[in-house]
C-alpha cells in the first residue's frame, strides 16, 4: 500500500496510507479549518488516480505535490480542472507553484485559482500566522494561514460556472517568464503580475491546491521548461 505524507495546519507530519490507487511520489498537506463558521466536512481527504490525471475529494483544504514536478527561471506549469458538483458554498481550486519547505511551518507557494461563481484569486503563502495573544477569545482558533493578496476573488467571462448537470471544466496555466508571469484560463490570459516583490520567488516546487468542500477531477497536470 503506497502512503502519501499528511501535514497538519501546524506542520506536525503524520504517514497515513492511502488506497493503492493513489500517484506514487505524491504528498498531501491538509490545512484544517480554523474558522467555526464555516467548518470542514466530514471524512478524509482522497487523492486518488484517474486515466490521464488525479481525483481530488476534499471534506478539508489541501495541497497536493511531487518535489519530482519542480522548475526554475522561465517555465508554465497547467492543468485542466473539473468540478464534478458545486460546493455548498464559494470555494477555490487550481494550481500551485513557486513552492519551498512545503512539509512545514515556513512552507512558501503562490497559486492561481478560481471558483465556482466565475472568480479567480491570485495569492502567495508564506508560513502560519499565530493567533495574537491579546485578541479577543477566537473560539479555539489556532495558528491560521499567513496569505498575501496579488488579485483577490477577480470576476472574469473566462472562468467557466457550472452548467445544468452541476459540473465546470477551467483549463488553468501559469506562465512564468523572465520578467512577469501570464495566469491564463480557457487559453485567456486574465492576469500578468510583474516578477517583483510578492511575485519575485518563482522557483520551487509546482502542485494543486483544492479547498475544502470540494470534489475535483485534475488532467493533463504538467510543469514544462
Amino acid at each position: 500500500m503506497k502512503r502519501v505524507v499528511l501535514a497538519t495546519l501546524l506542520g506536525t507530519l503524520a504517514v497515513t496510507p492511502v488506497p493503492a490507487q493513489s500517484p506514487e511520489g505524491w504528498m498531501a498537506r491538509i490545512d484544517r479549518s480554523t474558522n467555526a463558521s464555516d467548518p470542514d466536512a466530514a471524512g478524509d481527504v482522497r487523492f486518488t488516480t484517474i486515466p490521464g490525471g488525479y481525483h481530488a475529494v476534499n471534506p478539508a483544504a489541501a495541497i497536493f505535490y511531487n518535489p519530482a514536478n519542480s522548475a526554475t527561471g522561465s517555465y508554465a506549469v497547467k492543468g485542466t480542472f473539473k468540478l464534478m458538483e458545486p460546493s455548498p458554498h464559494v470555494n477555490y481550486y487550481g494550481l500551485i507553484f513557486g513552492g519551498s519547505e512545503l512539509d512545514g511551518s515556513e512552507q512558501t507557494y503562490l497559486y492561481f485559482l478560481v471558483a465556482q461563481n466565475g472568480t479567480f484569486t491570485i495569492r502567495r503563502r508564506a508560513g502560519d500566522r499565530l493567533p495574537d495573544p491579546n485578541a479577543p477569545a477566537r473560539g479555539g482558533r489556532g495558528p491560521v494561514a499567513n496569505t498575501e493578496d496579488i488579485a483577490s476573488r477577480v470576476a472574469h467571462a473566462a472562468v467557466r460556472q457550472p452548467g445544468a448537470d452541476g459540473t465546470s471544466e477551467n483549463a488553468l496555466e501559469v506562465r512564468v517568464k523572465a520578467d512577469s508571469i501570464d495566469f491564463v484560463v480557457n487559453g485567456a490570459v486574465v492576469h500578468t503580475a510583474p516578477k517583483t516583490g510578492t511575485t519575485a520567488l518563482t522557483d520551487g516546487i509546482a502542485g494543486i491546491r483544492v479547498n475544502h468542500q470540494l470534489n475535483v477531477q485534475i488532467t493533463g497536470f504538467e510543469v514544462t521548461k
